[in-house]
């Protein structure tokens, strides 16, 4: 699975007999009678060698979340395995192999949705470094690709195991081999005709994209955000033309600790350096992320806390904002939360657990969200403002191109990550 992975192998094809070993695992074990429970470790093991491979860069962020989001996600999949070993052995084996599709796709839905999403591992996302393999998942969304490789593993794993355990000959295992070759190449085949046959619309635009590389552990949320702000801006003189649509920044590019006030926001002394900046780069719309708050009379969301002498309220959000010539700030809210980080799970139920929150450098706590997708508009053109965890939102950000976005512009704060995949 991690071979299989983007980045930490790229041997995308492994992905359809990576879950044979763990496959065969099981079928011994249910063979030989043994000890559910040892089916239980070994499946624990093999999921934690996966999350541990495919996403060891968490460290960076945060050793105590990393650890937490390892064991935590590595035991849901276990679980999810463990009753399909259970199913399969006191209900059938047919049974059990058609629970497997479906506990792990229902597993995988309820892990976007859940308030402890981390869909980082989502099976279909291995396919993310071949978009030409699954169009389709324009239809299905990416659980259609975990479907796919879970029927094919099964299928390879059926035909591997009637012939050497119980000694069937290869003839008789042509309709599983048939079903396997089939259940590869029509997908596959519908794909790649859906991709080489679509005309794209020719509307080009001209973007610059920042990564101005600073230092989230020592300059990010410590140097002067003016500071940063001429970094990024020096960075625009060398890129942007008169031509020039859309300026992008990176995720909390502008941060303070003193709160950033969204109806305040003109009277800063960083936001005048940015129009002044602006105005010097021929008047390009620039969309940069900013850490904002907001205040209110009553509590407005579970993100809303008591400020000051507890007659108001504080929002604080993890913000894009669209800077236009002549039109005040423009804000849209991330929406789709980093557990731990941006969000506590569970904080509604028990509100102590907001005390636990990791400190990244940024606000710390449950951030403020959006009620539903959002777009923002420059006047040429509408694009959907995808700050990094967003991006592996399917259903958010098709509803934000739904709603008329023409591109999809994703913001985050790689250097958290330091130079891993």
């Amino acid at each position: 699975m991690t071979l299989s992975f983007p980045f930490t192998g790229n041997l995308t094809f492994v992905i359809f007999i990576a879950w044979i070993p763990l496959l065969w695992v099981e079928s011994d074990i249910a063979r030989n009678q043994l000890r559910t429970g040892k089916l239980f470790l070994h499946a624990l093991v093999a999921f934690l060698v996966f999350n541990l491979g495919a996403t060891w860069w968490i460290w960076f962020a945060s050793g105590a979340g990393s650890i937490m989001a390892f064991l935590a996600n590595s035991l849901l999949m276990a679980i999810v395995f463990y009753a399909f070993h259970l199913t399969k052995r006191y209900v059938g084996t047919k049974e059990g192999y058609i629970a497997l599709l479906v506990y792990w796709i229902g597993f995988e839905y309820f892990h976007y949705n859940w308030e402890g999403s981390w869909t980082w591992l989502t099976m279909g996302n291995t396919f993310s470094v071949v978009p030409e393999w699954v169009q389709w998942y324009s239809y299905s969304g990416v659980m259609g690709g975990s479907l796919w490789i879970l029927i094919i593993n099964l299928l390879i794993f059926r035909t591997y195991e009637n012939v050497i355990i119980r000694k069937e000959t290869w003839r008789v295992q042509t309709p599983l081999v048939w079903m396997a070759i089939l259940a590869f190449c029509i997908p596959f085949g519908t794909s790649l005709g859906m991709y080489y046959s679509y005309s794209e619309e020719k509307r080009p635009a001209e973007i610059v994209v920042l990564q101005p590389n600073i230092d989230s552990y020592n300059e990010k949320f410590n140097g002067r955000v003016e500071d940063q702000i001429d970094k990024m801006m020096n960075l625009s003189r060398r890129k942007a033309r008169p031509s020039t649509d859309l300026i992008l920044a990176p995720e909390t590019a502008i941060y303070s600790f003193n709160q950033c006030w969204e109806e305040d926001i003109p009277r800063y002394q960083w936001f005048n350096r940015l129009r002044q900046a602006q105005i010097s780069l021929n008047n390009v719309p620039i969309c940069i992320g900013v850490s904002t708050a907001q205040l209110f009379d009553e509590k407005n969301s579970r993100a809303a806390m008591p400020y000051m002498d507890g007659t108001k309220y504080l929002e604080q959000y993890n913000t894009s904002m669209l800077l236009t010539p002549n039109r005040s700030p423009d804000f849209v809210h991330k929406s789709k939360l980093v557990p731990g980080a941006e969000t506590i799970p569970f904080s509604n139920i028990f509100p102590f657990l907001e005390d636990l929150a990791l400190n990244n450098g940024g606000t710390t706590g449950t951030l403020g969200v959006e009620s539903e997708p959002r777009i923002l508009h420059t006047g040429s053109f509408a694009f959907a403002p995808v700050v990094c965890y967003e991006s592996i939102f399917g259903e958010w950000v098709s509803e934000q191109c739904r709603k008329g976005a023409e591109l999809i512009c994703i913001a985050t704060n790689d250097g958290w990550w330091r130079d891993t995949p």
